[in-house]
């Protein structure tokens, strides 16, 4: 498998359809890219699979590395494992996904669909690279078009909300950039490239400063609390694609460095932070559902939502075990395919009803039978319904979470737990009040989903029912990569 072919074809799509002047084939093209990129994911599964299948036991599997600057060390080093592959193939269902649902924008139609594609492209080039200096590179990319998809094509505080976002991430940015270049100087041969850092002991005191630096820096990206607050507004403020691709695909770029670079390559300062990251996990989790159930708004709601979902995710990885660690990786997955399908739907209602306001709807099932029958799959899964994705990755992490016997770890568990009857109580409440009652004057004429709108939802809404189906086939794709980082950890603990 040709790994910079992934990388290549976004870039290959934006040219194009900057060259087009028709709104009609930019869509065509922006959706045959697309396309063309869900292709390639699923044929990077399998790939990947049939290697592992035929005994190739590497680390990394279809690397490719080439000297980019030798005097510092930079290579364009690309690989992927089965967490590569797991955001990889979510970030493909999501783009397709938001390409379909923005099918009838108007306003400055190519230049909004470039910079979907260029999101897509920094998150392909972030989930494969495996040089440090060049994975940094590539979550620029991937913040740069949220800025002007928010303040362009938003609604609401679009402007306040665009320059908070890019202040908070570009301060994120800048904590992960001073981290890197601290494992760089720090390390006893000076390289960017994560697999040789990996295989080094980075001086202990080198790693309890840098550490949080990484840690907090990729956790401003995940909403870890309390650098959450961009979340709400952002994604309130951003055009339904954009916010499907904030919560979808932008918000795990951080779940995944957090796992991938910090945790990876400083075990020690992942043991000497841990509790840290388990508190302010436990209060997002906990704070997000809470919030929550104040908001009126539909975006408001999904939007905390998130922060208490995420929190899930540096819950995994604050506990240290294989399972907890496997079930973050696979809470991306989920809360990736199931955010972007919550904020497609509430960009259908709003569409057509022009408000968000859960109070001012009521009966919507009666003339939107589609959307509204998706609203409730999408709702269930967030509340942690057994059979889809949610209930999955959210009882992976508890489990992985309990396996540790102490008090401290148990109550952190627990206080995780009790945010499922919250979750249930605002999502119950806000799809009753939505879709249920009698039907609000002025609506009776409203249409359900076009075409592209069931196409995107039914693509999202298999990737759901695959996992909480089926989940083994994500598990088995996941534990071996986090099996691998359970043994650095390991050997820091016997080391002590």
């Amino acid at each position: 498998m040709n790994l910079p072919v992934l990388i290549l074809l976004p870039l290959l799509t934006a040219v194009v359809i900057l060259l087009m002047r028709n709104a009609t084939q930019v869509k065509w093209a922006a959706l045959a890219g697309a396309a063309a990129q869900f292709v390639l994911a699923f044929a990077l599964l399998f790939a990947f699979r049939s290697e592992r299948a035929a005994g190739n036991e590497a680390q990394m599997l279809f690397e490719l590395q080439y000297n980019w600057f030798p005097a510092w060390h930079i290579s364009f080093h690309l690989g992927v494992d089965g967490i590569s592959v797991a955001m990889i193939l979510l970030t493909s269902f999501v783009v397709i996904a938001g390409v379909l649902v923005s099918w009838n924008v108007e306003k400055m139609t190519k230049e909004f669909y470039f910079l979907l594609i260029l999101l897509s492209l920094g998150a392909y080039g972030f989930f494969m690279s495996l040089d440090l200096f060049i994975l940094f590179f590539f979550l620029e990319i991937a913040v740069i078009p949220k800025y002007l998809l928010i303040g362009i094509w938003g609604s609401g505080k679009k402007e306040y909300a665009a320059n908070k976002l890019a202040l908070m991430l570009m301060g994120g940015s800048a904590l992960v950039l001073v981290g890197l270049l601290g494992a760089y100087f720090g390390s006893p041969t000076k390289t960017f490239d994560l697999m040789t850092l990996s295989q080094l002991n980075i001086p202990v005191s080198v790693q309890h400063i840098c550490f949080p630096l990484l840690f907090v820096g990729f956790g401003v990206f995940t909403a870890l609390f309390p650098f959450h607050t961009w979340v709400p507004d952002g994604h309130s403020s951003a055009p339904t694609a954009g916010s499907m691709f904030l919560a979808g695909i932008s918000m795990k770029l951080g779940g995944y460095g957090c796992l991938r670079v910090a945790t990876y390559i400083m075990p020690d300062g992942a043991k000497e932070y841990a509790n840290i990251i388990i508190v302010l996990s436990a209060i997002a989790i906990l704070y997000g559902a809470f919030a929550t159930m104040m908001q009126k708004d539909l975006k408001y709601i999904n939007a905390y939502s998130s922060v208490s979902h995420c929190g899930f995710v540096l819950l995994g990885i604050g506990m240290l075990t294989k399972t907890a660690m496997t079930g973050a990786v696979m809470q991306m997955v989920s809360h990736g395919l199931m955010t972007a399908l919550f904020f497609a739907v509430i960009g259908m209602i709003y569409e057509r009803t022009h408000t968000r306001q859960v109070n001012e709807m009521g009966g919507l099932l009666k003339v939107m039978p589609f959307i509204t029958t998706v609203l409730f799959i999408v709702g269930l899964c967030s509340l942690g319904l057994p059979g889809l994705s949610g209930f999955v990755a959210e009882m992976t992490v508890f489990m992985g979470s309990w396996q540790n016997t102490d008090a401290f770890h148990r109550i952190a568990t627990i206080a995780a737990c009790m945010s499922i009857v919250v979750t249930a109580v605002y999502i119950l409440r806000a799809i009753g009040q939505t879709a249920m009652g009698p039907l609000k004057a002025g609506y009776e004429n409203l249409t359900d989903a076009t075409w592209n709108e069931k196409a995107a939802a039914i693509i999202l809404i298999a990737g759901i029912v695959a996992i909480g189906v089926a989940p083994f086939w994500l598990n088995d794709l996941v534990s071996p990569a986090t099996e691998i980082i359970m043994k650095k950890l390991a050997a820091v603990t016997a080391g002590m």
